[in-house]
């Protein structure tokens, strides 16, 4: 049986051989096994080395310090300890967010509410964008921490982060940006960018699940509460046996895509209007995502008269989502396409299609001839 076209990038990547190669390297006797904490003999001191120079790497790429990146076992893991991380070291007990978060911040807000603290959740534009004037009114003198997304997750839509985070500093607010989405795939000086902390994922750049970090701005003396307790690894804020081939993977993976991300983003570029050439041919469809200010890697269409989810499974020669993989096991609409004012028919019926670096033209023309035959078919019934 032929696999189907995968177009869910966004839900995760395939490792690329070229970072598994370097990750298996660090896993047995032949390589670098060793614990990153064992100072007493060679194989500990060649794993440090290692984790430091992956430091470094990753720090580069995102014109950071190194001593500003934390490792975690991936984005939710990092804005947990981001957003937990801050509220109990402070007594401020105001946080602002967007209602179209992805579940690893909506839910810790959520938790945070139960102890107390006050959130607001901001409404985005059509499109999935949050407005810094929304930011600015919403911001109170108790405010401690605004956490917004820089791409969502389900609609590939930008948000202004760096005018978020400016308006931030200027009221002594801290600023979180949820860059599972955007890390590797936009241009990103974390300098210029301006927030206090961000959070990146290994296994949306074609590197392996389960590693991720998190920035956190040193200048500003700003310190975490550790989420996971044990031996006071990474700085304190993050204990717990360093997984060196899976920390080399995220530094590989983080130097392809910045090597490789204007050549990528020419590629996505052209896929992106072929598979909209290919969807004008389709009545009734609405493009969910933004027409410009968006990764063109993602598009998020809706297609009036059908459900989503037998749409779905109706195209059985393509692997997409019709949402964020988190909440893929929910029946209800997607929050996101709620929040950004869609009404549930059309929730229902709309999909997430996602290239990657493996997706050919090829696939993207297949692509738009069975969308076009499945949506008429069921339309037909």
């Amino acid at each position: 049986m032929t696999n189907p076209i995968y177009l869910d990038y966004a839900a995760s990547t395939p490792v690329d051989p070229r970072v598994a190669q370097i990750m298996g390297d660090h896993m047995t006797m032949a390589g670098v096994f060793g614990n990153p904490a064992s100072r007493s003999h060679v194989y500990g001191w060649q794993a440090e080395e290692a984790v430091e120079e992956a430091r470094v790497q990753v720090a580069s790429a995102l014109g950071a310090d190194p001593r500003e990146i934390v490792w975690t076992s991936g984005a939710t893991e990092s804005n947990n300890l981001a957003i937990k991380g801050v509220a109990y070291k402070s007594s401020r007990r105001h946080i602002v967010t967007s209602s179209i978060e992805h579940k690893a911040v909506l839910d810790c807000c959520g938790y945070l509410e139960q102890q107390g603290f006050e959130v607001t959740y901001l409404a985005p534009d059509e499109f999935g964008r949050i407005s810094p004037v929304s930011v600015e009114a919403a911001l109170r003198e108790d405010t401690l921490l605004v956490s917004i997304m820089h791409v969502n997750n389900e609609l590939g839509t930008i948000s202004d982060i760096a005018s978020i985070a400016k308006l931030c500093r200027n009221r002594g607010v801290l600023s979180h940006t949820d860059g599972a989405q955007s890390f590797g795939k936009l241009p990103t000086d974390i300098k210029d960018l301006g927030v206090d902390l961000m959070s990146i994922s290994a296994h949306k750049i074609y590197g392996p699940k389960g590693m991720g970090a998190l920035y956190v701005r040193k200048n500003e003396g700003l310190r975490l509460a550790e989420q996971i307790h044990g031996g006071g690894h990474e700085m304190g804020m993050r204990s717990g046996t360093l997984a060196t081939h899976q920390i080399v993977g995220l530094a590989a993976a983080s130097n392809l895509m910045q090597s490789e991300m204007a050549q990528e983003h020419a590629k996505y570029t052209a896929l992106h209007q072929r598979f909209l050439s290919h969807l004008e041919q389709i009545p009734e469809h609405r493009v969910n995502s933004h027409p410009t200010d968006g990764l063109p890697q993602i598009i998020n269409v809706g297609f009036a008269g059908v459900d989503g989810e037998t749409l779905m499974l109706a195209l059985n020669g393509l692997a997409v989502s019709s949402g964020s993989a988190c909440t893929s096991a929910s029946v209800e609409p997607s929050h996101v396409l709620r929040g950004v004012g869609l009404a549930d028919d059309i929730a229902h019926a709309s999909l997430r299609f996602s290239f990657g670096r493996f997706t050919q033209t090829s696939d993207v023309d297949a692509a738009g001839e069975q969308i076009a035959q499945v949506v008429g078919r069921l339309r037909a019934r």
